[in-house]
């Protein structure tokens, strides 16, 4: 047994341990420690609660562990979340995301995950390109909502589940003044890392308040734990946010928030492929991405029938590629080498409303909503459209209700339905007829409070995905395009069982566990088929996915402990071999201390990944260790100033990940200077 699954293994069983026998402690005191476990989740459901009450598998990420993780990507916050990584290799335009099983490199999987920037739904698909363009130095908060029940509110087809990015906001810098400074400087060492970000925060009225943000980030290639280049690793990316909040009406409870941001990066000679290295040669390549979300809160104090949240959004994505260095005279036909612009633009309006119904031992939540939503998908190169990438629109309609029925404060129950009316029109002008579906998915989910100590959780969910553009329109000279294809149906459980203690081993500290099983078996999947004379794709036999999650965290005054524990299993029905999207099995560790008089935060991060097998493809497990230092000087020259070290790959270890497409990044240290400013 390898030092890897020796540690999976132990970490079960302590795990399994803690919740079964932890129980000469209880949580019926008011802990003034919170844990990761403890924070408050907002998309999750009409009624905020922290993430350890919610009868789903939730995970919120926060601004301090950004901030520690020194990320260079956005997908490497998700280390310490269970069930979920980044896929697509260390490249910056190569990312996209893997929930449950759910997401590989060669297949479109960004229609299975939802992905909103304050509400704005993103999406993009393009052959070895990824699906999310951003930084993380942008976001203040992530939540990731994972497992089908999160398609009642977010839309049909969110069959791995969601990831919500929240952007910083003004009143995260101002406390004690109206205006605010902050800056930030980064280096890594492999790759010769260079980041720089400022952000200035100003009070502009009593109601009125505005932040704007400017990052920008270059590196060179990184090395692997050989120290050998991966190629094509190098970029350089320009950021900003605006975002303002206006607050009015009576205790101002009204609000007018209003956010856009901007990514952009511009190389040439870079890598064509993004998601792994292949010999497809170079390009120059400009890639852009836009948000716009406004939003409008208004919960109508005094009338519990009304408390609206309306988001009207515009995302809009375009990538152009020119000068591809691939074969000589490669574009004598629309091709991929072709000088190209590929795009999607999205605006969409979501208009939901929340009624609170309260009785004498029961309170009710009942939350109705539509959400309307026009997409359109460009490409174009030099000689013409690219029938295996067609353009075309893609409009929506959803309406959605959830009630959340809590009695005596211990028992909730959550049904919950949406229905979906999607149109998908080619633009191609190969005329081929529109497609049209009504996806339907319903829910019911039960979350008991058994005591103060000990909770159980379980939700049954039926998923409906449309097929995308891409799938019904795309052919060639050889395959035709697929207008039969039948949506793919999720039909998910998932049981779990929560704990939440005090005064474990220090006086009012407190350790949080969450544990989830979850099954999910999928019909009628779609798969790209590449026989001639066939459809570009078609509808292939089931596919069952079944799993174990176990997050869990300890704080005290002194210490803080993070697990993430994620065992995932999945088999093709047809050759019941691994799906190629099933991850290997993993653990994150974060072990840390606190010296508050010092202003100091340092710890360890371990990640050990299982070996595992795709047929005839095998993956090694391997073992990552970190080390990392905050320290914000109480006094001195040096107060107000934080230093942030990393250590990241301490004994430089060679791996791959089975779904990143090359190898992981070698030995690196990561170093951060930031300064607040409040006047």
């Amino acid at each position: 047994m390898t030092n890897c699954k020796r540690a999976l293994l132990s970490a079960t069983i302590l795990t399994s341990i803690t919740v079964i026998s932890a129980n000469s402690v209880t949580a019926q005191e008011t802990a003034t420690t919170g844990t990761a476990l403890g924070r408050i989740v907002l998309g999750a459901g009409a009624d905020s609660t922290v993430a350890i009450d919610t009868p789903q598998a939730v995970t919120v990420i926060n601004a301090e562990e950004i901030d520690r993780e020194q990320a260079t990507t956005v997908g490497e916050l998700f280390e310490m979340v269970p069930g979920v990584q980044a896929i697509g290799s260390g490249r910056v335009a190569g990312e996209s995301f893997n929930i449950r099983g759910i997401g590989a490199l060669g297949s479109a999987d960004e229609s299975r995950i939802i992905i909103t920037v304050d509400g704005a739904a993103k999406f993009y698909e393009q052959y070895r390109l990824g699906s999310f363009f951003s930084d993380p130095e942008l976001y203040r908060q992530v939540e990731v909502l994972r497992g089908p029940a999160s398609s009642t509110l977010y839309g049909s087809g969110a069959l791995g589940g969601v990831i919500n990015f929240e952007t910083k906001d003004a009143s995260d810098f101002l406390t004690d003044t109206d205006q605010a400074i902050r800056t930030r400087l980064s280096y890594g060492s492999n790759n010769d890392e260079l980041a720089a970000s400022v952000i200035f925060a100003n009070r502009l009225a009593d109601n009125l308040e505005a932040l704007v943000a400017l990052n920008y980030r270059e590196a060179g290639n990184y090395s692997d734990g050989d120290g050998n280049d991966v190629g094509g690793s190098e970029f350089d990316s320009l950021s900003g946010l605006i975002k303002t909040r206006l607050s009015f009406g009576d205790d101002m409870a009204q609000s007018l928030t209003a956010s856009y941001t901007r990514w952009n990066s511009e190389l040439d000679d870079t890598a064509y492929s993004q998601t792994g290295t292949l010999g497809f040669g170079t390009v120059d390549r400009d890639v852009t991405d836009d948000t716009l979300a406004i939003r409008y809160e208004n919960p109508m104090l005094g009338n519990d029938l009304l408390d609206l949240d309306v988001v009207l959004s515009y995302s809009n994505t375009q990538v152009e590629q020119s000068d591809a260095q691939f074969l000589a005279g490669a574009c004598t036909a629309a091709s991929l080498f072709c000088d190209s612009n590929y795009g999607y633009e999205t605006t969409s309006l979501k208009v939901e409303n929340t009624s609170t119904f309260t009785g004498e031992n029961s309170e009710t939540f009942v939350t109705t909503g539509i959400q309307l939503s026009h997409q359109d998908r460009t490409a174009q190169t030099d000689a013409g459209g690219l029938g295996y990438h067609p353009e075309g629109t893609d409009q929506r309609v959803g309406i959605y209700a959830q009630a959340e029925y809590i009695l005596n404060d211990r028992l909730t129950i959550i049904p919950g339905i949406r229905t979906d009316f999607v149109s998908l029109e080619d633009g191609t002008g190969s005329s081929f007829d529109d497609h049209s579906e009504v996806a339907v998915s319903p829910k019911i989910a039960v979350h008991y409070e058994i005591d103060n100590t000990y909770s159980v959780f379980g939700s049954l969910a039926q998923t409906q995905r449309v097929p995308t553009m891409d799938e019904i329109f795309s052919f060639d000279a050889d395959e035709p395009n697929s207008p039969d294809l039948t949506m793919e149906t999720a039909n998910s459980a998932e049981l779990g069982l929560s704990a939440s203690y005090l005064n474990v081993a220090a006086h009012n500290d407190a350790l949080d566990v969450k544990a989830t099983l979850y099954y999910s078996e999928i019909d009628d999947l779609i798969s790209r088929d590449s026989t001639a004379g066939t459809a570009y794709y078609e509808n292939v036999d089931a596919a069952k996915i079944y799993g174990l999650e176990v997050e869990a965290a300890y704080q005290s005054d002194a210490f803080f402990a993070r697990a993430a524990y994620s065992d995932v299993r999945g088999k093709d029905d047809a050759t019941g071999e691994t799906l190629s999207s099933i991850p290997g099995r993993s653990l994150n560790l974060t072990v840390g201390t606190q010296a508050n008089e010092l202003g100091m935060q340092y710890g360890w991060q371990g990640n050990f990944v299982d070996d595992i097998n795709y047929g005839a493809t095998r993956y090694s497990g391997y073992a990552v260790h970190d080390l990392f230092v905050d320290w914000t000087p109480q006094q001195g020259v040096m107060e107000g100033i934080t230093v942030g070290f990393r250590l990241n790959n301490v004994l430089d270890t060679q791996y791959e990940n089975s779904l990143a497409g090359d190898a992981g990044q070698g030995r690196s240290f990561e170093v951060s200077l930031t300064r607040a400013f409040e006047f």
